[in-house]
């Protein structure tokens, strides 16, 4: 029994990191709709390894590189980690949202596999956000709360994933990539949360911070992650009638740049 749910959870976590990563897992993962339920939460164990390697190439970076050359090869190591999946559902989210059609129209634009004007504007608007905050970040030169905030971000966005699954209806009745994961429940996103809260002071320990800084980095992280998940969430909701997979990668990059930016704000005033 104990072996068969260890395996169960093995394949979940394998599953996780297989969908939210191009990281190579060479484990044979069904990818049914039980199991892909269950990699809701590991969801947050994806986003500490995406965080992991992006906190490793900021210390390296930091070493050599002057900080705006060093920003956007961060920028384009942290989305190739994920392979584009994110923001591609930024892109398709806006191109449909954004264009103010009715809402079936809308879930058409963004099956649409080409990007239109809107999905290009917003894009360089997020990678340029995110690229500026990761240029003052390098110059502010590498410290803990710094490379603290770099592990935990991704852990804290891909958390909401699975709470937007769980927590709204899909818009599509059974299509797409996010119908795939329809029978996630609320007590495997409690699990992830748990999971992301011990990641989180974790983290934030072994880079030295006090017990302190690391309450108020996890309180800053939750509070800012419940408030613009909840509201983007509800705004797509009340405009496509639901939640998609698209708009679960743009929820992730709306909390990740959000988070950033709280970080850079931190920084600052620490």
């Amino acid at each position: 029994m104990v072996m068969s749910a260890l395996k169960r959870h093995g394949q979940a976590a394998a599953a996780a990191l297989q969908f939210l990563t191009r990281i190579p897992v060479p484990i044979a993962v069904p990818f049914e709709p039980v199991t892909l339920a269950r990699t809701v939460i590991y969801f947050p164990a994806a986003g500490l390894v995406i965080g992991a390697v992006l906190a490793g190439g900021f210390a390296a970076l930091d070493l050599f590189s002057p900080a705006m050359p060093a920003a956007v090869l961060l920028l384009a190591v942290w989305t190739a980690l994920s392979g584009g999946l994110h923001l591609d559902g930024w892109m398709d989210t806006a191109d449909g949202v954004l264009s103010h059609r009715s809402r079936e129209r809308m879930l058409e634009i963004m099956k649409d596999s080409r990007v239109g004007a809107m999905g290009v504007i917003v894009a360089v608007l997020l990678l340029l956000f995110k690229f500026a905050i990761l240029a003052e970040w390098m110059e502010q030169g590498e410290g803990p709360l710094a490379l603290s905030l770099l592990v935990v971000i991704p852990v804290w966005s891909r958390w909401w994933m699975g709470a937007a699954i769980a927590g709204w209806p899909n818009a599509r009745q059974g299509e797409g990539i996010g119908a795939l994961f329809h029978l996630a429940s609320r007590r495997q996103v409690a699990a992830g949360f748990v999971l992301a809260v011990l990641g989180t002071a974790v983290c934030t320990t072994l880079d030295g911070l006090r017990w302190s800084e690391t309450l108020l980095v996890l309180a800053g992280c939750v509070l800012l992650t419940f408030l613009t998940g909840s509201i983007m969430a509800m705004w797509l909701n009340r405009k496509l009638g639901g939640l998609t997979g698209d708009t679960y990668g743009a929820l992730n990059e709306a909390v990740e740049a959000v988070l950033l930016f709280a970080g850079l704000l931190a920084i600052h005033v620490i």
